[in-house]
């Protein structure tokens, strides 16, 4: 379970007993409980820069030397706590992290110029493909249940990939003149197992976090969890705490707005399952982002 047993010996660990947990090992010992993980990267530098910024929501960091293979952390106990109440402690304690760590950069004109022609080619592509599919489905007799689907709901599809882009164009806009750009440490991989809670709240796994918008840590969590969790009230309950800039809102709906292509395969039931997964992404997606934009008309 451990490839380099001298590990433990180095920190004077004497383990009586090790239970996996998906990527981690918990080792018990006479009287602790810690939590070892396969290292990616040295973490110390990260946990010293959080505790420099007074955010201390993560597992004491016992490491001390960048050569070990191996993480070591105190085990923390986890309450139990619905899929919701964990979403809502994950979004306030986001909102905790991006406050303490807020700071501006200088940007040029070609930063956001890279932003902008990565989305821009995105759109294009995605166009071209939804086009694609429409001009075959126009060439069939009868069509198949999945394409039925499809074609339906395809001027939804072009609408939203023209919303894209005229909201990209106007995000262009806003942007352009500016030089600063305001930026967090970003967790990276916000996910209802990477918060753990009793007393206190804590994040773990922090092997992909970075200086970024603040908004890509809300993008990436909405992508992974959008089934199962209601945004519109996360996204409330975040900006109550951290408000998006307009501009880092737009650029946060442009994304999530953004359609996946359809991995279709040669089962028809498959097909028609997948097309289903991408019209629900689309009108759950709009149901959040439309609201903003009628209060915007209601304004004018």
């Amino acid at each position: 379970m451990i490839d380099d047993p001298s590990f433990l010996k180095k920190y004077d660990i004497k383990p009586f007993g090790y239970k996996k947990d998906n990527n981690a090992v918990i080792i018990k010992t006479k009287n602790e409980r810690y939590v070892l993980k396969k290292r990616n990267k040295d973490q110390t530098d990260l946990f010293l820069y959080l505790k420099s910024r007074n955010f201390n929501h993560f597992p004491i960091y016992y490491n001390e030397n960048e050569d070990d293979n191996y993480d070591l952390y105190e085990y923390i106990e986890n309450y139990c706590l619905s899929d919701e109440e964990r979403a809502l402690e994950l979004v306030n304690l986001t909102s905790v992290l991006h406050h303490k760590t807020t700071h501006y950069i200088n940007v040029s004109l070609d930063d956001y110029k890279i932003i902008y022609e990565e989305i821009d080619e995105k759109l294009e592509n995605l166009t071209i493909y939804y086009e694609e599919i429409n001009n075959l489905i126009d060439k069939e007799i009868y069509m198949s249940p999945s394409n039925y689907l499809l074609a339906r709901n395809m001027t939804k599809i072009h609408a939203l990939l023209k919303f894209c882009k005229e909201e990209l164009d106007n995000w262009y806009e806003l942007i352009k003149n500016d030089t600063k750009k305001r930026v967090v440490l970003t967790h990276g991989n916000l996910d209802l197992s990477h918060l753990l809670r009793n007393e206190n709240s804590y994040l773990i796994s922090w092997d992909k976090s970075k200086i970024d918008m603040p908004i890509y840590d809300f993008y990436y969590f909405y992508k992974n969890n959008y089934k199962d969790l209601e945004f519109a009230y996360l996204l409330n309950a975040y900006e109550s705490k951290y408000p998006f800039t307009d501009s880092e809102r737009k650029l946060l709906f442009i994304l999530i707005s953004l359609p996946s292509k359809v991995a279709f395969n040669l089962s028809e039931y498959e097909n028609t399952k997948l097309i289903n997964e991408l019209l629900y992404y689309i009108y759950k997606t709009d149901s959040i982002v439309s609201p903003y934009y009628s209060k915007e008309e209601t304004k004018e």
